[in-house]
């Protein structure tokens, strides 16, 4: 499937093999969430883990996971626990707040589950947990918007 495919035709793709074998990600490689991840998700029950083991490119100048990384798997955990495995449906994170309690290491598994705490017209409000093998690593809580259709990939060129 070419890049352009992709984009039009965006969804969750089951992995077959490897250590992330029956977990899911998403099928288009080009995303922020892919190079900084790469993040998956697999269901549990009517609910959805996501998971995440950062490598040396995550870390921060004291030898941690960097807070950015730990932010952006948040904001990741946050949508997929809005939306759970629907790929058709669609948002945008309209706050993040996240509080670090812990460090991670690379190269740890850090997990993540989300809840969702209220749906309203168009936004959902979910809170949740980043953990290391159980140990909390960040608390946050977000709101995320519901939109109709795909955000365009087009980059506005500088007027």
């Amino acid at each position: 499937m070419s890049e352009a495919d992709a984009l039009e035709n965006p969804g969750l793709v089951e992995v077959t093999d490897g250590p992330w074998a029956g977990w899911r990600r998403w099928r288009q490689g080009a995303d922020f969430e892919e190079h900084s991840g790469p993040f998956y998700c697999r269901p549990e029950g009517k609910s959805i883990q996501c998971g995440f083991r950062p490598d040396a490119k995550n870390r921060n100048g004291g030898g941690s996971v960097h807070g950015g990384a730990l932010v952006t798997f948040a904001d990741y955990v946050a949508v997929m626990a809005s939306f759970g495995a629907d790929a058709s449906l669609r948002g945008v994170t309209l706050t993040i707040n996240c509080e670090f309690v812990g460090s991670a290491a690379p190269g740890q598994l850090l997990t993540g589950r989300g809840e969702v705490v209220r749906v309203g017209n168009s936004v959902i409000f979910v809170r949740g947990m980043i953990d290391d093998a159980g140990r909390p690593v960040v608390n946050f809580s977000a709101t995320i918007k519901r939109v109709r259709k795909r955000l365009s990939s087009r980059v506005l060129a500088p007027q």
